[in-house]
């Protein structure tokens, strides 16, 4: 039991019982109050902080049932040992159902004493459970929004700092001369732009295990696109992105593989410069994302699985088996069509 003394109401309508619970918990250390009206009772409870409250259940002109009701809509009710005269099991199913700690029947004799002091002790370890309880979650809410921003901090600091290597190979590109260096530190330049994406997207959203990967593809093709335009490729990408969630692991190796493709597509669908690619997004039929790049230019040359002869090659290889992925190249009428296809389980 706390060191500081324990305050305890008594709401009953017999005055002469009031006194002798009054007494007899005055004995166990307890200070008690008596209100012998439910108004009045109701009234102390909006003015004093009771540690626990013992009411009975026939009041006279209410019930005690009606009482328990207004006390449950306070916004801090302390807990209640509910009292009767009457046996009727259903009366102590009703008052704990409302939100009764413990229910003490009524009788005369040192039975109503000890097993009211046993019902407020009861009462007491409950009131303390409850606050220990109210306690560590409202600690457990602390640290998950310190970590919250914490992790927001670190995804934010990540993508400033991959901006940064971006802008150096930007620059490393535009003080060489060779065309081949240029196109190779462009990619580069649009790998590092994959991953930076995706972290700036992370410091602003509320849940980071996830990515809205539609709105993702969308940002990160039109980064690409100002990226390629820089370098003199003009062609244009047009894109048709479903909302879809994934987690983030996979949202960053599904915009590597998009990187790759998209390059290559800018790189080598157009010799003459014009035209357009597109990337596409939409739900498999089988539950998972279906992933497109396709263009109308001069066409791949056979169709079959990727064989990464290149970085390129190697880096969509890779990327697919960790996905556990699905990836191929496609027949069409013109130009080259590559699809990505991944379970989402």
């Amino acid at each position: 039991m706390p060191n500081r003394q324990i305050h305890i109401l008594y709401i009953d309508d017999d005055a002469a019982l009031g006194r002798l619970v009054e007494k007899t918990l005055a004995r166990r250390g307890y200070q008690v109050e008596s209100a012998t009206d439910a108004t009045v009772g109701l009234a102390r409870v909006d003015e004093q902080a009771f540690d626990v409250v013992i009411l009975d259940h026939d009041l006279g002109t209410t019930w005690g049932l009606d009482v328990l009701a207004s006390l449950r809509e306070r916004p801090t009710p302390p807990p209640v040992v509910y009292v009767t005269a009457s046996s009727e099991i259903t009366v102590a199913v009703q008052a704990l159902k409302a939100g009764a700690v413990d229910y003490v029947l009524k009788t005369v004799g040192d039975d109503f004493d000890v097993l009211l002091n046993s019902a407020i002790e009861q009462a007491l370890d409950t009131a303390r459970l409850r606050r220990d309880k109210e306690r560590a979650e409202r600690e457990l809410r602390q640290a998950h929004d310190r970590a919250v921003t914490l992790l927001a901090e670190v995804n934010h600091r990540v993508a400033n700092s991959l901006a940064l290597v971006g802008s150096l190979v930007r620059m490393q590109a535009a003080a060489v001369s060779d065309t081949a260096a240029k196109h190779a530190l462009a990619e580069t330049q649009g790998r590092i732009a994959a991953i930076g994406s995706l972290h700036r997207r992370l410091y602003t959203s509320d849940d980071v295990r996830s990515v809205d990967v539609g709105s993702y593809l969308e940002g990160l093709v039109g980064e690409l696109s100002t990226s390629m335009t820089a370098t003199g490729r003009t062609p244009s990408i047009r894109t048709a992105l479903s909302s879809i969630e994934l987690p983030t692991d996979k949202a960053v190796s599904v915009g590597m593989v998009v990187t790759e493709l998209v390059t290559n597509a800018v790189k080598y669908a157009y010799p003459a410069g014009d035209g357009e690619v597109r990337v596409l997004l939409s739900e498999a039929p089988d539950g998972g994302i279906d992933i497109v790049v396709e263009d109308d230019g001069i066409g791949w040359r056979g169709v079959g699985v990727a064989q990464g002869t290149g970085l390129g090659g190697k880096v969509i290889a890779a990327t697919v088996r960790n996905l556990s992925g699905d990836f191929s190249y496609e027949s069409a009428e013109r130009g080259t069509r590559a699809r990505l296809r991944i379970p989402l389980q």
